[in-house]
């Protein structure tokens, strides 16, 4: 039994637009945690009011903060510590809603029976700016473990599954569904769930450069609106949920199913208590310096206005 994720290419192709109206171009990577712009993008065909939203699919981090931080994109479903770098480093971006809650499981092999087995070994995340080596970190510690005590690799996502399954790492985290993948092949299993780690951890976020917010401040009101109503409608998890994915991830329905029940897309305000918990930990693991305060990256005015 094997399941096959095929990444597509296509999304709402750019069309003509009349004068003043904004394209505004989003950068995402084919993963369950862009689920509420798949949606808003199915159901709406990218074309609204006062915009038109067009996705551009990457294939790496890497490639998608390229084309963020130089303009070709205006904004990106991302990875929160990515996002905050990139402002450390002089690019203007602002985290206008979070992208999901939760939906990062740790996943081991089979022999695994507790944190502490995995001294020694070797696991993988999908970056060092990254939420899931935060949780990787937390995890063991919890045990009175040191990060030092695992060889922790940086990996694509959609290797992971397979890596575990022969035996060259003994574990991983990463966004779904590729922990669902491994569930499903029975080549792994799940060692613990993000929330019993670090409850309603932060992951991705939806960025907008500020430049971009600036000149088109009405657009970002629709967007983030239409993203809130979005939201809510996702988290119902019904079959429109379902075939807007088909649209952009070609994944098994059982392990999309699986997927889903770990992740939430409620409640995607940013709140500052929660930003500061991570904003600590990148401090505390010397991820990078002075990461970017609360009040210079995120900027709530819209949400609330949504909300």
């Amino acid at each position: 039994m094997a399941f096959i994720l095929l990444f597509t290419t296509s999304c709402a192709q750019p069309t003509q637009q009349p004068e003043g109206k904004p394209t505004i171009k989003i950068g995402y990577l084919p993963i369950t945690h862009a689920g509420v712009l798949y949606m808003d993008n199915h159901l709406y065909g990218g074309e609204f009011a006062e915009y038109n939203i067009e996705l551009v699919k990457f294939s790496s981090w890497p490639d998608l903060m390229d084309a963020l931080n130089t303009g070709r994109v205006e904004g990106a479903s991302v990875l929160v510590e990515l996002a905050m770098k990139a402002k450390v480093k002089g690019i203007d971006l602002k985290a206008v809603a979070l992208g999901h809650k939760d939906g990062n499981v740790i996943i081991s092999s089979k022999e695994i029976e507790s944190t502490k087995d995995l001294i020694g070994k070797t696991f993988a995340i999908p970056h060092k700016y990254s939420t899931q080596n935060i949780l990787l970190n937390k995890m063991l510690k919890k045990e009175g473990l040191n990060y030092e005590d695992v060889d922790v690799v940086e990996m694509p996502p959609a290797e992971m599954p397979a890596a575990l399954s022969e035996n060259r790492i003994s574990g991983y985290i990463v966004a779904e569904p590729f922990g669902a993948m491994a569930v499903q092949l029975d080549k792994g299993k799940v060692l613990h769930q993000s929330d019993e780690i670090w409850p309603n951890s932060y992951c991705c976020v939806l960025v907008l450069r500020n430049d971009f917010i600036q000149s088109n401040q009405t657009a970002t009101q629709s967007l983030v609106t239409q993203y809130v109503k979005t939201s809510e409608q996702a988290e119902h998890k019904d079959k429109d949920l379902f075939n807007s994915f088909d649209q952009y991830m070609k994944v098994e329905k059982e392990v999309l199913d699986l997927s889903l029940e770990w992740i939430s897309f409620d409640g995607l305000r940013i709140e500052k208590d929660e930003y500061n918990k991570l904003r600590n930990s990148v401090i505390e693991m010397d991820l990078f310096e002075n990461p970017p305060s609360f009040e210079e990256f995120v900027d709530n005015t819209y949400i609330d206005k949504a909300m």
